[in-house]
């Protein structure tokens, strides 16, 4: 059984720093694609960072240049590296992995910007 699980989330201040983690506890064959998520209250998901197979990444202009999305295959985990939070990045955040079996996503973690 797949299982993805965030950490790091948390309450920060403007212009700090955190590092998700997305733990997968089962083997995920043939990943095309992980990615990172967020959802604010009375928003609609959108997309944050994505990673493929090959290690090409991609982000949107709104966190360009703030975020970074990695991975660790060796401990099957994933991260993001956020920095310069700003309180428009306080959302839920949600790591998706795309692979040969179907789509997982983890439970969310909450991130919380403010002074």
């Amino acid at each position: 059984q797949v299982q993805l699980v965030e950490s790091g989330g948390g309450l920060v201040q403007p212009g700090g720093s955190l590092r998700l983690s997305c733990a997968a506890s089962g083997s995920i064959f043939r990943i095309s694609a992980m990615a990172w998520y967020r959802q604010a209250p009375g928003k609609q998901r959108e997309l944050v960072a994505v990673i493929t197979s090959i290690g090409s990444t991609n982000y949107p202009d709104s966190v360009k240049g703030r975020f970074t999305i990695s991975r660790d295959n060796a401990k099957n985990t994933m991260y993001l590296q956020m920095n310069s939070l700003k309180p428009e990045d306080t959302a839920v955040y949600y790591c998706k992995v795309e692979g040969l079996g179907g789509i997982y996503w983890g439970q969310g973690t909450q991130v919380t910007v403010s002074s």
